[in-house]
């Protein structure tokens, strides 16, 4: 599948980027991840990680080199998403 297709995907929700990948990329996301399950709890837990590591994942070698920058600055984001929320909820309920 074009990489662009799956930037524009990521850039309106990377939820939709990683089905875009599974539905037109399927061994990819068999060579990235062993079981179903996996990524399945990524897409709703940590969609952006589980993106970038479908993304990264090389089938003969795995992660390697810039792959595992790209795979911990999609962690940082799913973090710092999930704290950002959290801290508008307590300025909101403050206010």
């Amino acid at each position: 599948m074009c990489g662009c297709i799956v930037f524009l995907a990521a850039a309106l929700s990377p939820r939709l980027a990683i089905f875009l990948v599974w539905l037109f990329d399927n061994p990819r996301m068999d060579a990235a991840f062993n079981s179903f399950w996996v990524p399945l709890l990524g897409f709703f837990f940590l969609p952006w990680t589980t993106l970038a590591w479908a993304v990264a994942y090389a089938p003969v070698q795995g992660v390697t080199g810039f792959g595992w920058f790209i795979v911990i600055f999609a962690f940082v984001v799913d973090i710092t998403t999930y704290t950002g929320g959290a801290r508008a909820r307590r300025q909101q309920a403050m206010a």
